[in-house]
């Protein structure tokens, strides 16, 4: 099964404020770009995906993801992450109806191609699936087949919400990069050790990372 993922980015500007026991104001929006940039790839290059869609109205972040290869489409909902990922489904159903659909997230700057493909693998057994992130709180990934929605419920506490809306949870060992999103310093800091991509490598390499 070929997947199309749709990816939702925030305005960098506003990107990651949670980051800031690390990186400082006017360092955060290179930061997420960064995590954006290395996601986008990864995902590109992952045998499963046949595409990427990419939700935002950052204009700095839409020319360097187009220039990756993704699909841009503008969040003109403008209406928070699960209305600007339901966006985004539509407008590729639109073009493709048939696309099974993946929604994840845009700051999985560890992410592995053969580990997000077993994943997406794993999705493919069942209507809707979704991949818990490392805090076994949060949802890394949604998953809709063909012929299904995606209803999104990311945000606080969305792995119990995901569960309850149907959704099958995925229980895979060893795709640690796909559940690795970064919220936190320390979260980057273990992102740091799975070991990340070459854009947040370089912009990480230009904080001051605290000791664990």
């Amino acid at each position: 099964m070929q997947w199309t993922l749709v990816i939702p980015l925030k305005p960098l500007a506003r990107a990651k404020s949670r980051l800031s026991d690390t990186a400082a104001d006017g360092v955060r929006p290179g930061l997420a770009l960064a995590f954006a940039q290395d996601t986008v790839a990864a995902a590109l290059a992952c045998p499963a995906v046949r595409d990427v869609a990419v939700v935002t109205d950052d204009a700095l972040a839409g020319r360097e993801l187009a220039a990756l290869g993704a699909r841009i489409v503008p969040d003109e909902p403008r209406g928070g992450l699960n209305t600007a990922l339901a966006h985004g489904a539509a407008v590729v159903r639109a073009v493709r109806p048939e696309s099974a659909l993946a929604a994840l997230n845009a700051d999985l700057p560890a992410l592995r191609p053969h580990e997000l493909e077993r994943v997406l693998d794993a999705a493919a057994q069942f209507p809707r699936a979704f991949l818990a992130d490392t805090a076994a709180v949060g949802t890394t990934l949604l998953a809709a087949t063909t012929g299904r929605e995606l209803l999104p419920s990311f945000g606080t506490d969305s792995r119990a919400r995901h569960r309850a809306s149907g959704a099958v949870e995925i229980a895979l060992a060893a795709v640690d990069s796909v559940r690795q999103d970064v919220d936190t310093g320390k979260d980057l800091r273990a992102a740091l050790a799975l070991g990340v991509g070459p854009r947040t490598a370089a912009a990480a390499a230009r904080l001051l990372i605290p000791e664990q």
